[in-house]
């Protein structure tokens, strides 16, 4: 029983809950013979965030990617993801705690369906093909037909990956990552080679990917109305460090922004 004077403590809602972090990068450094080439970044993403990374070449990008997904060991700093210090963890660990990555240049077997492709990714996740009696590279079932419908190549199931186009091999590639159930996306430059007719659809299938997986994505892209189109926020690096760190708008009208990679203001 409350008196009348009792002040009433509100109800917290959901949407009083700050969003949690999927990504949390602290001071983190890497440097090669007394060269630094990642320069102190922290950067945090939240659950479900489309950030994408920006910079003039040679600022940093991959390199940066490269700490995140664990092919490189940082100087100094930490890489934790959703709560979990993974600094340390080889590339292999960090896919199993839900983080998947693809490559600048594309990779998938070619002479094996795009069927088989996807299904060989779900098997390693479910580790099915341990079985002597089950086919390394079936189909997968359900979980393949909804990743190829996701990333529009249902039609193409039964043909071989080599002879996809390079748009549709960069869609295979993400099938691939859904067939993991990843939790964070690292995307090295996913319009890299592909097609101006194909920029289109593929920049369409990244963003139903993230918009239906719900899955946190981190893009490095040099087509910057791509970037604008999907991003929520943008991450400007120059000379290995993070110049800036906030939406779009804010991120291109920035002066140091526009000096570093637009060109003195341009």
């Amino acid at each position: 029983m409350t008196t009348d004077n009792a002040t009433a403590v509100p109800a917290v809602s959901a949407r009083d809950t700050p969003p949690a972090t999927s990504l949390a990068l602290d001071h983190l450094s890497w440097s090669v013979g007394g060269a630094v080439i990642v320069d102190d970044i922290t950067m945090h993403v939240t659950e479900g965030e489309f950030v994408a990374l920006i910079g003039p070449n040679g600022a940093g990008k991959t390199s940066l990617f490269n700490l995140v997904s664990g092919l490189t060991r940082p100087t100094a700093g930490t890489v934790t993801l959703s709560g979990v210090d993974i600094t340390r963890h080889a590339p292999h660990k960090r896919a199993r705690l839900g983080m998947g990555r693809t490559f600048q240049t594309s990779s998938v077997f070619a002479d094996l369906t795009v069927g088989a492709n996807v299904g060989l990714a779900v098997q390693a996740r479910t580790g099915e093909s341990r079985r002597f009696w089950k086919r390394a590279g079936a189909d997968g079932g359900p979980e393949t037909a909804a990743a190829l419908e996701l990333v529009r190549l249902s039609h193409r199931a039964d043909a071989m990956a080599g002879d996809l186009s390079h748009g549709d091999k960069r869609k295979l590639e993400l099938a691939l990552l859904l067939a993991r159930r990843p939790r964070l996306i690292l995307l090295d430059e996913p319009m890299a080679g592909v097609g101006a007719g194909e920029i289109g659809e593929l920049t369409t299938v990244i963003r139903d990917v993230h918009r239906e997986q719900g899955c946190t994505v981190l893009m490095v892209e040099h087509h910057m109305e791509v970037l604008l189109d999907m991003a929520d926020r943008l991450a400007v690096m120059h000379h290995g460090a993070l110049l800036a760190f906030t939406d779009p708008d804010s991120a291109m009208a920035d002066p140091a922004v526009q000096a570093a990679y637009l060109g003195d203001g341009a």
